[in-house]
């Protein structure tokens, strides 16, 4: 009996070895890899503040909807004071990041990178926000502030101008704590009872979305991917979100807020080979739609919550920043593709800055 000898290539023997397990590293949208807008050589007047004190206490923040009923959309403003006053170094950190980004790529100043290197590297250090003492409104700050960084850090991550490259240390710790965070964001929002899922949930997705693109972390991206699809599934027939629905008089208001993140992980999701466009019968395009129509005219939802809305956030541009993502996924055309041109630039700090200069470059340079 001869015995048959097999060779495999190095390529081969990996695969046998791993099962197949190995994946394409994964990426961002297009955009992300867009360069320096116009290298300037002098300093120009930018100033780097000094960093805002690292947050490393506990994560337990009043509501500013204390006192409200179960609909939550009265807004108390002892409480909304008082959490705005507890959470300013969280958010100062936020729009900092997301402003020296934007002026970076735009600019190429070092010390705009360099500011934005020693903030991050300072909270990275310190290890703040990582705090698992915590109430509803501190894991909804530290899954905010996540997705504001690490979208933002997309930016730099994947410049055609390499902007990291020669900061690799400083950008692997500043990495290595997204990922810590992320990973407690994943432990904050599993398991949640269908009824407790709403726009929180999808945040904290999102967050997770652009770290496991940032660090290159499957598990993340699949986390992600699968709490999408729990909240693509709760999207009804007429595009409505049963719990947001709840918030009575700001119904349209939160599904309007529910659709940064979801549009943002299904433009991530689909460059990475996932296509979440058809999920529930195309109900991410059903929920756009009907919060563009509610815009107009909100009758249908205040039919459906009971209540006249509340149409303040509505009249924000900066609100509607989801139609970047989302009309790269369902090609808006007519009245929809106007709006969003009327409305550009979109300026979205927890999305991670400029989105038309990811999504739609040659609109912002018409402006």
């Amino acid at each position: 009996m001869t015995t048959l000898k097999r060779t495999f290539s190095p390529a081969l023997l990996a695969l046998a070895l791993f099962g197949g397990a190995a994946q394409a590293a994964l990426v961002p949208p297009q955009g992300y890899y867009e360069g320096i807008e116009k290298l300037k050589t002098s300093d120009g007047n930018f100033t780097c503040e000094a960093a805002p004190k690292p947050y490393t206490g506990a994560l337990q923040f009043r509501s500013k909807y204390e006192g409200s009923d179960k609909a939550r959309a009265t807004l108390n403003v002892a409480s909304e004071k008082a959490f705005r006053d507890s959470t300013a170094d969280i958010t100062t950190l936020e729009k900092g990041v997301s402003k020296m980004v934007g002026q970076y790529m735009r600019d190429g100043r070092p010390a705009q990178l360099d500011c934005v290197l020693t903030w991050l590297g300072t909270w990275a250090r310190a290890d703040a926000l990582e705090s698992t003492d915590f109430n509803h409104t501190g894991k909804s700050m530290r899954k905010w502030a996540l997705g504001s960084m690490s979208g933002s850090w997309l930016r730099l991550k994947f410049s055609n101008s390499q902007p990291l490259a020669a900061h690799q240390a400083e950008a692997e710790l500043i990495e290595k704590w997204l990922a810590k965070l992320a990973t407690q964001t994943v432990r904050d929002w599993s398991d949640l009872p269908l009824e407790k899922i709403n726009n929180h949930s999808y945040w904290a997705a999102w967050s997770v979305m652009a770290t496991a693109v940032a660090t290159d972390r499957r598990d993340l991206f699949d986390w992600a991917v699968k709490e999408f699809k729990v909240g693509a599934n709760q999207i009804d027939d007429q595009g409505f979100l049963p719990n947001e629905i709840k918030r009575r008089q700001r119904a349209l208001a939160y599904h309007n807020y529910a659709l940064p993140p979801l549009a943002m992980i299904a433009s991530f999701a689909q460059v990475n080979g996932v296509d979440l466009r058809k999920e529930n019968n195309f109900a991410l395009q059903r929920l756009g739609e009907g919060v563009l129509a509610g815009a107009r005219d909100p009758v249908h939802f205040a039919e459906r919550a009971g209540v006249k809305q509340d149409l303040k956030d509505l009249k924000v541009d900066s609100k509607y920043a989801w139609l970047e993502p989302w009309c790269a996924l369902y090609q808006c055309v007519g009245d929809t593709l106007k709006r969003k041109h009327d409305m550009q630039p979109f300026n979205s700090f927890r999305m991670g800055g400029d989105m038309t200069r990811v999504y739609d470059p040659s609109a912002e340079s018409k402006k």
